[in-house]
């Protein structure tokens, strides 16, 4: 069930009414579990299977690790936890990929071995609360939390559909205590949280689908060579659409959540606007880059021990970060290339610490667009089908294609370098700002205004229903 979907919509309507009805807590809390199961059934029933099973393994699991006294025994039930959600996620994410690397290194040792035809499909979702429920009982495991009190307010911590399927991915104790106490949405919260939703819908169907989307699609469509020109644009367009979409669904998540009373963390800080890649991944995809860092990155030894063993960290946790997002080598790379910009820029901060730089505005924004540059070279493997694509790409971007074909009309370039030229700066503006203070800050009469043109441009915009990209991770 998409959010740009008129199916959501009344779903959403109808859960809201339940949610403010005069009900005991218990049963408006089963009332929220039972349509987060409605919600996720929507695509495939039989997926609701895996998050039953996630979820009873877990919950099983972290009060076996709570009770134990011995190291031993917590760290074995620890692995339990660990080998099921890694083991789903392997199975059904990566088992097609495995097999066909397996496949190519039988044949580079001469062996023809052709893998059985693999019909698995993706359960929707699946990255995100594999990782939410394993931080549930890793955070017993540290004893960061105790275990939730109620199976009830466990599974609803899994599947709580706002956030289900694509994040942001929620810790324990984040989201486990709001259960505790009825919730019920303010006025204020309902204003809001229906501004939000306002806003994540005008960035995917209006921005990333009804402007963007176009302009990309035709670049990496393209089955010639692109002038410079075109590739970097149709880059752009995509660097553009992946942030909307996906800032778009985190958006609505949030608004959903708030209208029901229920507070979700920030996904992302105007990324754009990131001076360095450190400061980058500190305001894309905020909830994941906190994952990695707590549970995969500070584990390993962050950079405590040594120049070395800190670069190959990095390293560690964005190839890992980069296969997490999917089943493909491209991806590896994507994530390898960040944690190389992390790891030169450790290098460079170290070599010059004590060096005098330019702390002016100008200078950093310059450092943002240059940020900015790099990063785009990174999403041309996010984007790319495979490395032929991806290579001839980077190529076209830096004119060493010969006989190169535009495929951007007129009107696409000129709403490409206006969009993508209004999304930096406004996250160049807003980049030490929140929605929440400039709203604050802004007439009644403007902002009614903004709300009306953008709910306008939702409701005119000929959109497909495109599904939001990080469905597929």
């Amino acid at each position: 069930m998409l959010f740009n979907s008129l199916t959501f919509i009344l779903f959403f309507a109808v859960v809201l009414a339940l949610h403010n009805l005069p009900l005991p807590w218990r049963v408006k809390k089963v009332n929220l579990l039972l349509a987060s199961y409605v919600f996720y059934a929507a695509w495939n029933p039989p997926f609701v299977l895996i998050l039953w099973l996630s979820t009873a393994v877990d919950w099983i699991v972290a009060r076996r690790i709570y009770a134990a006294e011995q190291l031993g025994r917590r760290r074995a039930w620890l692995v339990v936890s660990v080998s099921v959600n890694l083991g789903l996620l392997g199975y059904f994410k990566y088992g097609e990929f495995l097999l066909h690397n397996w496949q190519a290194l039988m044949a580079s040792v001469g062996v023809d071995y052709v893998p059985p035809e693999w019909s698995i499909v993706l359960p929707v979702g699946i990255s995100f609360y594999t990782f939410q429920t394993m931080a549930y009982s890793l955070d017993v495991y540290l004893r960061r939390a105790a275990p939730a009190k109620s199976l009830l307010d466990f599974s609803l911590f899994v599947t709580f559909f706002p956030q289900l399927v694509a994040g942001p991915i929620v810790r324990p104790t984040q989201l486990v205590p709001q259960f505790a106490a009825p919730r019920r949405a303010t006025a204020a919260q309902l204003r809001w949280g229906f501004a939000l939703m306002t806003i994540g819908l005008f960035n995917k169907i209006v921005i990333a689908d009804g402007f963007l989307a176009p302009a990309a699609d035709a670049v990496f469509g393209a089955k010639d060579a692109l002038p410079a020109l075109d590739a970097w644009l149709g880059t752009l367009a995509f660097s553009g659409q992946i942030f909307c979409d996906f800032a778009g669904y985190s958006t609505i998540a949030i608004g959903v959540a708030l209208c029901l009373g229920f507070s979700l963390p920030n996904n992302f800080q105007f990324p754009y606007a990131a001076v360095g890649f450190s400061d980058f991944w500190r305001r894309w995809h905020i909830s994941l880059s906190s994952w990695l860092r707590d549970y995969l990155y500070i584990p390993l030894g962050g950079n405590r021990k040594g120049r070395g063993r800190t670069y190959a960290n990095l390293m560690t946790t964005m190839l890992l970060g980069g296969l997490w997002h999917g089943a493909s080598w491209t991806f590896v790379v994507w994530g390898g290339l960040h944690g190389l910009y992390l790891a030169i820029e450790r290098w460079l901060q170290e070599r010059f610490a004590g060096a005098r730089i330019a702390r002016g505005t100008a200078f950093q924004f310059a450092l943002a667009l240059l940020t900015y540059f790099a990063v785009n070279i990174t999403w041309v493997f996010f984007r790319a089908e495979d490395f032929p694509q991806a290579f001839g790409m980077i190529k076209s971007m830096f004119g060493l294609q010969a006989a190169a074909l535009p495929v951007l009309p007129t009107v696409r370039i000129v709403e490409v370098v206006v969009l993508i030229g209004a999304l930096v700066g406004i996250h160049w503006l807003m980049r030490n700002r929140t929605l929440e203070q400039v709203a604050e800050r802004m007439p009644a009469a403007l902002l009614a205004g903004i709300w009306a043109t953008m709910l306008f441009a939702i409701i005119t915009t000929q959109g497909a229903g495109d599904a939001f990209i990080y469905f597929q991770f």
